[in-house]
C-alpha cells in the first residue's frame, strides 16, 4: 500500500496555485499525480490513500473523473493541516498491515521502487528514505550516511560550505508500521524535522538508499518549467503521451522541425502566422491568436493566448505569463 500526500497549498508555485492544487499541476499535460500513481501501479502498489486539504474538491473531482486504470485510489480530508507524519498517521488504520511507501505529492521520478522496497527488508530498516546528491543543498534537508548506507545525522537546509553531505531526502519513504508507535497521537508532526531524527537518536535503523533514476519536483516555477522540458527532450525519462495533435495539421506559419520537442495537446484552435518553435508545449483546449510566436514555453491546459504575443521562457496559466528570466533563484543541479 502508499499514501501520496497531497495536502499541501503550494504557496511557492502561486499564482498557479491559486487555480489548481500542486498535485495537478501538469508535466507533459499530465497531472504530476497522474505520474506518480502510474509509477506505484507499474511496481504492482494498486491500494492508495491520499489526504487532501487546499482545493480539496478539485482534486478529488480530477480523479473521479479521470480515474487511473488498476488503481484503488482513497482521499481524506484533513480539515487542519497537521505536518507530513501527521497527516500519514491519519491513515494509519490502512497502512498498518505491512511495509508501506509514502511519497510527496510535487515530484517527478522513474525509480525503481521495487528495488527500494527490496533493500529497505534486506537491511531490516524501520524507514527508508530515497536520497539523490544535488550541487546546491541549501533548499533541502541533508543527511550523512555510514559505509552501509545507514543515516547518521541530519540537517535542514544548510547554509552553502557548511553541508555534512549532499545526499538529499527526495521525498519518497518506505516504512514499517512500527514507526507509528514514535509519532505523538496528535499536533503538528513532521518526517524530516522531527520522525526521522527522532528514530536515529533512539538508535533505530533508518536507512538512506540511492535513489537510481531520475527525480525533479515541482516545488517552485523554476522547477516545474525546467521538468517539462526537461521530461519533454529525455534528460528525464518518462512516459511520454502521444502528440494528441499533428503540427502538420494546423495552419502554422512555422513550427519546430524536429516534432520531438514538441507536445500539442487535443482541440487546439490556432489562428493564421503562428510560430511554434522548440521546446514548447500546450495544453488540451487552447486557442492560439493571431501572429503569435511562442517557444521554450509551456502552456496550461484550457486558456487563450491572445494576439500577437511572444511567450518565450516561460509558462502561461489562466491567462497569466509567468517569465522564468523575472524570477529570482536558480533550479538546483540533480546528479542523475
Amino acid at each position: 500500500k502508499a499514501m501520496l500526500l497531497a495536502a499541501g497549498v503550494g504557496s511557492r508555485l502561486e499564482p498557479i496555485s491559486h487555480h489548481l492544487p500542486k498535485p495537478l499541476v501538469p508535466v507533459l499535460n499530465t497531472p504530476v499525480m497522474g505520474h506518480i500513481l502510474n509509477l506505484l501501479s507499474k511496481h504492482g502498489v494498486t491500494d492508495v490513500v491520499s489526504n487532501t486539504h487546499y482545493l480539496a474538491e478539485i482534486l478529488e473531482s480530477h480523479f473521479a473523473e479521470h480515474p487511473v486504470a488498476g488503481m484503488n485510489l482513497r482521499f481524506f480530508r484533513e480539515p487542519e493541516l497537521s505536518g507530513d507524519a501527521g497527516g500519514v498517521r491519519a491513515a494509519r488504520e490502512f497502512l498498518s498491515g505491512g511495509t508501506f511507501i509514502v511519497t510527496m505529492g510535487d515530484l517527478i521520478t522513474n525509480a525503481d521502487i521495487t528495488a527500494l522496497v527490496a533493500e529497505h527488508r534486506e537491511k531490516g530498516a524501520i524507514a527508508t528514505i530515497a536520497v539523490k546528491q544535488v550541487k546546491d543543498v541549501s533548499r533541502f534537508g541533508v543527511m550523512k550516511r555510514d559505509k552501509d548506507g545507514f543515516i547518521q545525522a541530519f540537517q535542514e537546509k544548510p547554509a552553502a560550505g557548511e553541508a555534512i553531505s549532499n545526499d538529499i531526502s527526495t521525498g519518497l519513504y518506505i516504512l514499517e508500521p512500527d514507526i507509528f508507535e514514535h509519532i505523538p497521537s496528535s499536533g503538528v508532526y513532521g518526517f524530516g524535522r522531527q520522525l526521522f531524527p527522532s528514530l536515529v537518536a533512539k538508535g533505530h535503523r533508518v536507512l538512506g538508499a540511492e535513489l537510481k533514476g531520475d527525480w525533479s519536483d515541482i516545488g517552485t516555477l523554476k522547477d516545474l518549467f525546467q521538468t517539462n522540458l526537461d521530461a519533454l527532450s529525455g534528460k528525464i525519462v518518462m512516459d511520454k503521451p502521444r502528440q494528441s495533435t499533428d503540427p502538420s495539421t494546423l495552419n502554422l506559419a512555422y513550427s519546430a522541425p524536429d516534432s520531438r520537442k514538441l507536445l500539442l495537446g487535443k482541440n487546439l484552435q490556432v489562428e493564421d502566422g503562428v510560430v511554434l518553435g522548440d521546446n514548447v508545449i500546450i495544453g488540451n483546449n487552447v486557442r492560439i491568436g493571431r501572429g503569435c510566436l511562442i517557444q521554450n514555453a509551456v502552456v496550461f491546459a484550457d486558456t487563450t493566448v491572445p494576439d500577437g504575443r511572444k511567450l518565450i521562457d516561460c509558462i502561461f496559466a489562466f491567462g497569466e505569463e509567468i517569465n522564468m528570466a523575472a524570477i529570482a533563484g536558480s533550479r538546483p543541479e540533480i546528479n542523475q
